[in-house]
This record gives C-alpha cells, structure tokens and sequence, in this order.
C-alpha cells in the first residue's frame, strides 16, 4: 500500500497538528497511567504539554492541567494521591523547569523547588517524604565585573547547553512537605540518574569522580546516603554505566552500559552488580544486539526510563534496537539471556509494569506519532489512547515499503522506501536519499513527518541503515573505523541503484540529504558522485581536523573514531575529510546549519560555503539564529519549518 486513504497532503506546517505523547507512568495500584500530551504552538513560537489521565480498563481519559505550560516528566508519589512534574509555568522561571505538584484527585499546582538552574531528573523517595534530583550547580566563585570566560577545563560547552561556566550537575533532596532542599554532591563532577534504594537510606547515580574524568570515557555507579552525604563507589571503574536501578530487595543494583570504551558503536549491555560494591556483570553479553532505542524519528519522543525490576526480582524490562524496530525485552537475572517481548514494524520507546502482570507501553509507528498501548499477559496488544488518530486519519500518508539488497561485497544493507501521495506506477519520480545521523543510530519503524511531507510533495523517499547503524551486530555497527564515507558509501548506492531498478524512480532527478553524520555523508557523497543533482547538508561536518579541536566531544572519541590525534595521524584526517574532495563538487548544495550547533560547529558550514563559492558553484547557506544541534527535532516550531519549506524549495528548483 503506497499511501492511506485521506486526500489531504501533508505540509510543513502540519507539525502544528501533530500530538506527541511521553513515557507513561502507572499509578501504584495499576488504576491509571499518566501521560503529558505535548503540541507546537503557531502563535507563541514555542511547545506546551498537558498532563491527563487514562484508565487501565479503557475508560475516557482525564486531563489535569491546562496545557497552557509546557508539563513534562510525570512521576507518582508512591501513595498514588500526587503527581509530581516539572513545568515552566511560573513566569519568574524563564523557561527553567522546575517541580510542582498537583493532587491526582484534582485542584491547582503548587511549586516545590526554586533553584538557580532548570530540574533535569527527580525521583520519589520510597517513603514519599521526599524527592532526589539533578541540576546544575557552579562550582567556584563566579566571575565579578566581567563578561569575560576564564575556561581551564576541556569540557567547556556542550550543545543544547551553550558554555557550561563550571556548571556541574549535582544531586539534591528535597523535602515534599516543607520545600527545603539540600545539595548531596558537589565539586567539578557530572553526577546524574539518582536511584533510591528500596529502604531510602542510600541515593545510587552515575558518574566519574576521578581526577581526569573529562578526558575519560568511564562511569561508574556510586551511592550516597542522603542523612551523612558519605559516598562510596560501587562498580569497579572498567566501564561506562548509567541509569542504576535497585532490585526489590536491595541487595542488587541493575544499570546499563557497556566495557567496551574503545569502540565508536558499543552496544548498550545491562549489567549487575552487588548493592556492597563488585565488578558489574553483564546480563546480555551474549545479545548481538543494543538494549536501548537508537531509533531515530522527528515525531516520537517517547523517554527511555531506564531499566525496570520485575516484582520478584528475578528479571528487568529494558527496550531493544533490533534491524530497524526497537521492541520490549526481557532479560534474565542473575543467568543472564534476553527474551523479546514484542515483534513487528514499531518502535517501543518504554514501559510501565502494571501490579497484574500487564504492560503499558509507549509505541510510534511509520504512520503514528505515538500511543500507549496495554500488553496482555498472553502478549497481545490493545490500543489505550488515540491521541495522533486525528491527525494520521485526515493527512495521505506514504507507508514505508521495506528491502534489503547486497552491498558491493555481498553485505546485506537494511531499508525503506516510500512512494509519493498519489503514486501513478507509470510515472518516474525524483527520488531523494536521506542519511542518518550517528553514525551509530538507525532509522526506524516510526514517524518521520519530514519524510512525510517530502513524499507528499512527489518525490520517492528513500532511507536506509548503511555500515555503523545500530541494530544489526557489534561487526556491523563497528565497521567505520578509519573509514567514514569510504566503508559505507557503497551500501548508499547499493540502495539506490536497487530504487531504481524498481522502474518508477528517474535516474536523472536525484537528490541527497542528510544531517549530522548524514551531512557528512551528504558532502563525501557529492564529492566522490556528479549522479545526485541537488544535495541539502545539514548541521554537517567538512573538515575533520578543526572538528578535532571545536566540536563538543570530538575529542573524547578521536581514538576510537580515526584511531589517534590529529597531529599524530594528520593524512588520516585529512583523507576522511569532505572538504578534501571540494574540488570535485558540482552538486547545487544547499547547506543548512545552526548558529548555536556545537555538535557539528558553524564553521564546518562556513568553509564548505567558501570553499564553494570560491569555485564559483551553485551554493547557498541558511544559518538559524538561537538553535542548537538537535533544531530539525527540539528546535523552535517556525524554524522546523522554514527548515522544511527550505529542503522543499531546493529540490523543487533542481530537480
């Protein structure tokens, strides 16, 4: 089936009309699931959310607040008579979100915390007396009578977050009676995921407390107890863990990670590990796959929660990247295994365990932004909210047609292709080949509203999980090593010689696009093919040896990207760097980037753009005020589409 039965294209502006949906949350007693629906507001340039209330039975679903805010990161007291959340409603705030309460049984908000910086994750204390969370803190004194940045440490900016000025973040208590709140942990360390134990005398999160921790890849587990703030490490300092869990009876701490820190693409493992202190054992070594959802979509924002304890203590819920779906998984404790839970085209974002034995689910599919939905004990699944129907059942959207085809060394190479509203088997289509991000994620079985409005426009859209996407096996997803467009360009162009075979696609009307590693990609392409005769890049990367030096990250992965610094290997850089190969751009190329990105710096933009023009080339930037690397996704609504009407408007010129 090419497209649904509605007439009405989809457009850009049709971000306005999409609901999205976050992680549910079961009450205590497995009654009610809680749940905020968020929206893009036209008027005010900005997202806003409300919480609501649905029944487990399948009753009509209860909103709490107005949705006049932006409600976010819903949890229940443990009594199941409040629910906590963060929100930005206070005017006084300026966006920083912070906690407030609300009476399940109805009444207005009140605030409980007013700290200095926004609350990033909170957790009820077994007891429901109080509530542990993270926010940033500055350590040191702050600059007096200056603007000026004084920076002594390599982590100093961080997308999404602009310059961090010795900003950590630290774990708080705070007192649900009174308000009063109290710092646990402090100096120049990133501590985050707390996670009290089951009797409420300890507080475990992750973090690196070492000397050097900025330039290490490891995270260990640690605890603390929130009456004498003593800390003690419990992992053994060989890994990367995070989002620690507690078993019911304490005894055991679950988290998620991997020992792998010299791979670029390591699967996400769960690990146990005494609550005393031990070296983490890894449940899913064995599991070629990564327990956690790597999936990538425009439209699905379900939270990943972390891994979940089973009543008896004998097995954790977690979600599972599997060739293109994330499913629910099962795995086995202490032996160890992993069991999938759920099969099919979708993308299973979280879950809620339900006092019965049932599961509440957070699932997108290629066509819905997002529902929850009940798991029966017999494994069967039954719809409990229709927030996206009215959108999906109004707008002609294009169903993703799966294939695979051989690489040019007999590689199996993973994807979609999605034909135009109104498909006409007797016409030849432009088609447009989208690359994702990561490189280590993977387009998956959910929504892609840009997709969407692209196919809806009349062109064929076709997207794939080249060499490096997760999902497929650790050989798989660590093949880029030193290798960067070369190893997995090939897997590109299997995919469109095969779209082309189909006979419905015009060979000369072809474009590329991509963002991230995929406007990486978009320019090693054009610079190695004349066969693309339009290209859009996006928060790209040209030139891999400044990255080195003003990329946020880059130079905690350089050794298991390239294999060593830039001046230890210059040729290397230089041979996996787009820009290299300008010369042989000829491409019209439209490069879109963010003024704010320090993911992929502007001036990865700005000296593709120049070296360009200076070639006398059909070339065109649109830099965007005020946004970070994650726009396409997070950033403001009207910037998301112009975005769009941009890309549109490009190829509608060029091909």
């Amino acid at each position: 089936m090419a497209t649904t039965q509605a007439t009405t294209m989809v457009t850009p502006a049709d971000l306005f009309r999409i609901r999205t949906i976050s992680e549910p949350q079961a009450s205590p007693d497995g009654s009610l699931i809680a749940y905020t629906v968020g929206r893009a507001d036209e008027k005010e340039n900005r997202y806003r959310a409300a919480i609501w209330l649905s029944p487990t039975d399948g009753g009509d679903a209860v909103r709490l607040t107005s949705g006049v805010h932006r409600d976010g990161m819903v949890r229940w007291s443990p009594d199941g008579k409040t629910i906590a959340f963060t929100s930005d409603r206070n005017p006084d705030d300026k966006g920083k979100g912070q906690i407030w309460l609300v009476p399940v049984a109805g009444g207005e908000p009140t605030r409980l915390t007013s700290l200095d910086r926004p609350v990033e994750d909170f957790v009820w204390s077994p007891s429901g007396t109080q509530i542990a969370l993270v926010s940033k803190v500055r350590h040191g004194e702050a600059p007096q009578n200056t603007d000026v940045r004084v920076i002594t440490t390599i982590r100093f900016r961080f997308d999404g977050e602009g310059f961090l000025d010795d900003h950590y973040r630290q774990i708080f208590v705070v007192d649900v009676v009174d308000g009063q709140t109290r710092q646990l942990t402090d100096g120049p360390f990133e501590h985050t995921n707390p996670a009290w134990s089951p009797t409420g005398h300890e507080i475990a999160f992750s973090s690196n407390r070492e000397e050097g921790w900025e330039l290490s890849n490891n995270r260990d587990i640690y605890a603390i107890r929130p009456a004498g703030r003593d800390i003690r490490r419990v992992s053994d300092g060989t890994g990367n863990w995070r989002r620690p869990s507690w078993s019911p009876d304490g005894t055991t701490i679950a988290c998620m990670g991997t020992r792998k820190l010299s791979s670029d693409a390591a699967r996400t493992e769960l690990f146990i590990v005494p609550a005393g202190g031990g070296s983490p054992e890894s449940m899913s070594d064995g599991f070629d796959r990564s327990l956690a959802d790597q999936g990538i979509g425009d439209s699905t924002f379900f939270a990943d929660g972390g891994p979940r304890w089973a009543a008896d203590g004998k097995s954790l819920l977690v979600v599972c990247s599997d060739e293109g779906s994330v499913q629910l998984a099962r795995v086995a404790v202490p032996d160890g295994g992993v069991t999938l839970l759920t099969s099919g085209a979708h993308k299973v974002s979280s879950a809620a365990p339900l006092p019965d034995g049932r599961l509440a689910l957070g699932i997108g599919t290629p066509t819905t932004a997002g529902d929850i939905w009940i798991r029966e004990t017999d494994g069967t699944l039954s719809q409990l909210t229709h927030v996206g129907d009215e959108w999906a059942d109004s707008v002609a959207l294009s169903q993703p047609e799966e294939f695979r085809v051989a690489s040019a060394d007999g590689t199996m190479i993973h994807g979609w292709i999605m034909k135009p509203a109104n498909f006409d088997p007797d016409t030849k289509y432009p088609m447009l080949l989208e690359i994702h991000g990561g490189p280590f994620g993977m387009y998956a079985e959910a929504l892609m509203h840009e997709f969407q409005t692209l196919a809806a426009r009349g062109y064929v859209v076709l997207y794939t999980n080249p060499r490096g996407s997760a999902g497929y096996g650790d050989e798989f997803a660590g093949s880029l090593f030193r290798g960067w467009g070369k190893n997995d360009m090939p897997d590109l162009m299997a995919a469109v010689d095969w779209a082309i075979e189909q006979g419905y696609v015009d060979p000369e009307r072809l474009g590329i696009l991509g963002g991230s590693y995929g406007g990486f990609m978009t320019n090693w392409v054009i610079g190695h093919t004349d066969r693309f005769k339009a290209a859009v890049t996006q928060r790209c990367l040209s030139d891999m040896y400044s990255t080195y030096g003003t990329d946020d990250i880059y130079f905690a992965m350089a050794d298991q990207t390239i294999g060593g610094d830039p001046w230890e290997d210059p040729d290397i850089y230089w041979e996996l760097s787009p820009i290299t190969y300008v010369e042989n751009i000829d491409t019209p190329l439209l490069i879109e980037h963010q003024e704010q990105d320090m993911r992929c710096p502007i001036g990865q933009a700005q000296q593709l753009f120049t070296a360009l023009k200076r070639r006398g080339k059909i070339v065109e930037m649109m830099l965007y005020p005020d946004e970070s690397h994650g726009m396409s996704r997070t950033g403001q609504p009207k910037h998301r589409i112009e975005r769009l009407n941009a890309i549109l408007d490009w190829f509608d010129r060029y091909l």
